[in-house]
């Protein structure tokens, strides 16, 4: 059995894209939050463990946490179930947190963010888990994880544009969505498109929904999720699959090497014992047999 991480939401301004991350620790937390800027998580004065170490010698931000900065909703990787924070990404860091001897602990903060590294920076957080693409122009930035997990990128339609493709949606005018700051939307400018943005996955689906956009580029485990619902499989229609050979990898501060070769030993372990074959079919499906 996994123990599932806490959720610890945070209100979040999706008119809001800059996403600067804070400079200092708790303390400068606080007072940018007094100043009305972007808080992941909430401040107390007094009472709060501080920094520590983990089995190993591995720093950690809190004392006894594995802090864990993420990006909700993402089904299946990250999202809210009854109150708590679960998915695939989730369990595969409780492997982590467990091997540590802490639990982990998981705040929300914007996706933009991740491509800078700003809450790993700051001190915030001790790793990122987000369904991400690993990139190299977010390896400037962090030092990524070995990968553990094979993406691909599916378009979405509404069945009423009767758009299967790429083509198709360029061919007859019609409206692209994607959410912000992923490869997804990155693919689909290199494609040719100007997307409408949305700040999260449920936004991209209520796009779809209220008819802003009459498709979406997104992660293909995302859309199997989707579909699973019947009032989804009803509206919207799968389209093309998009193989781009991305590979998603889990982020620590650049120089962290005691933590990436901690995650990087419980991904292996986990793929080697049958445990990420468990995961992956409990949160995605059947594991595909080059990914086992």
């Amino acid at each position: 059995m996994f123990r599932t991480a806490e959720g610890h939401r945070s209100q979040r301004n999706s008119n809001r894209r800059d996403g600067r991350g804070r400079s200092g620790f708790r303390g400068a937390a606080c007072a940018a939050a007094a100043a009305g800027m972007f808080l992941a998580a909430g401040c107390s004065s007094s009472g709060e463990s501080g920094p520590g170490e983990a089995a190993g010698g591995v720093p950690v931000v809190e004392k006894g946490k594995l802090t864990t900065c993420t990006h909700l909703p993402y089904p299946p990787f990250q999202f809210e179930q009854n109150g708590k924070v679960v998915g695939f990404d989730v369990a595969l860091i409780d492997l982590v947190a467990q091997n540590l001897k802490v639990e982990q602990k998981i705040l929300d903060t914007p996706f933009e963010n991740f491509k800078t590294g700003a809450f790993l920076n700051s001190g915030q957080c001790d790793l990122a888990a987000a369904g991400m693409t690993i990139t190299d122009e977010r390896k400037k930035n962090v030092d990524f994880s070995i990968p553990y997990f094979d993406a691909t990128q599916a378009l979405l339609a509404t069945k009423k544009s009767g758009f299967t493709s790429l083509a198709d949606v360029k061919a007859k005018g019609g409206k692209l969505g994607a959410q912000a700051e992923t490869t997804g939307e990155s693919y689909a400018k290199s494609q040719g498109f100007n997307p409408v943005a949305f700040e999260s996955s449920d936004a991209v689906l209520n796009g779809l929904r209220t008819g802003q956009v009459d498709a979406v580029v997104i992660d293909y485990p995302v859309v199997q999720g989707w579909l699973k619902d019947k009032a989804n499989s009803s509206e919207f229609v799968l389209g093309q699959n998009i193989d781009t050979g991305e590979k998603y990898g889990f982020s620590v501060k650049k120089g962290n090497a005691a933590l990436l070769a901690a995650i990087d030993k419980a991904i292996t372990t986990a793929k080697a014992d049958g445990t990420y074959k468990k995961i992956y079919e409990q949160w995605i499906g059947p594991l595909p047999q080059a990914a086992s």
